[in-house]
């Protein structure tokens, strides 16, 4: 493999290991803590840019803070929906991402499908179906609700994601990565004074012991990093980067079963085959 995919393939790795450490550090604090602090320790990563950042034009400023709203409400949704829902199923709901990435290039960005697109798309709402139909009747304890909280966050993680490629037309991914995380930590500051007040403060006393929110940050730095480094190398393939961040299911999968001793795996690997077959199809029908 060449050099551009392993950093891909590390990037998918990554953000599987990144999902499981979200719910072991939703074990200690609360959704919102545990997102300001490990925006906060985030944000510090990307300081260095700042020059960089009043380098850009001031007019691309509300766009970014509009990318940042969305991220904010996305997180919320993903943090409450891994709090709750077993590991290995929220990882192959997130595959949904894949779905409203391309319906949204569809519909904003007047992208044409092709008949092999529509194939595939058609078995990745297959697998989506599937993987939901199952939750019924099972012993785990799994609301509704929170599969929903989950659909949202790929929703919205679609739209940043075609807000960046809309920005990056104009700004480096230095400059879009300082402001977007200024903007957030401000969004989740602001969020958690309002949930401090509301309720009954910080949990100071578990968050000194939470050591995977610093964790947490590390994965998300190193894993966007990578990313980014794969995206600047001129051979790099977007399509086959599509197919290989996908691997972050299996992570998620196999440690819900390894970690968490969660039930009903083997099923959930079928429905992620299914999806990512789907994505394959899908992929070369481009």
């Amino acid at each position: 493999m060449e050099a551009w995919m392993w950093l891909v393939l590390l990037y998918g790795v990554l953000k599987g290991l990144r999902d499981v450490v979200k719910k072991k550090a939703l074990v200690r604090n609360s959704v919102i803590e545990v997102l300001f602090f490990y925006t906060l320790i985030g944000f510090i990563f990307v300081i260095p840019d700042i020059r960089g950042a009043f380098q850009m034009e001031m007019r691309f400023l509300p766009y970014i803070f509009i990318k940042s709203f969305v991220i904010f409400v996305a997180w919320l949704c993903s943090y409450a929906a891994i709090s709750k829902m077993p590991i290995s199923l929220y990882g192959v709901m997130d595959l949904a991402r894949v779905l409203f990435a391309t319906l949204l290039g569809v519909f904003v960005l007047d992208e044409a499908l092709t008949l092999w697109q529509v194939i595939g798309l058609i078995l990745v709402l297959t697998g989506l179906i599937l993987v939901n139909a199952r939750k019924k009747g099972s012993n785990e304890n799994t609301h509704i609700k929170y599969s929903v909280y989950a659909l949202v966050s790929c929703v919205l993680n679609a739209l940043s994601g075609l807000l960046d490629k809309l920005l990056m037309r104009d700004v480096t991914s230095g400059q879009l990565q300082f402001w977007y995380m200024l903007f957030l930590l401000l969004l989740y500051l602001g969020y958690l004074i309002y949930s401090s007040v509301k309720k009954q403060g910080i949990n100071w006393k578990e968050l000194k012991k939470n050591y995977w929110i610093p964790i947490l940050s590390v994965l998300f730095m190193v894993g966007d990093r990578a990313l980014f480094l794969a995206n600047g190398m001129a051979e790099s393939r977007v399509t086959v980067m599509t197919l290989i961040k996908q691997s972050c299911v299996l992570v998620t999968i196999l440690c819900g079963w390894l970690v968490f001793r969660e039930k009903g795996v083997g099923y959930r690997l079928l429905c992620a085959a299914i999806i990512i077959a789907g994505i394959v199809i899908a992929t070369i029908g481009m």
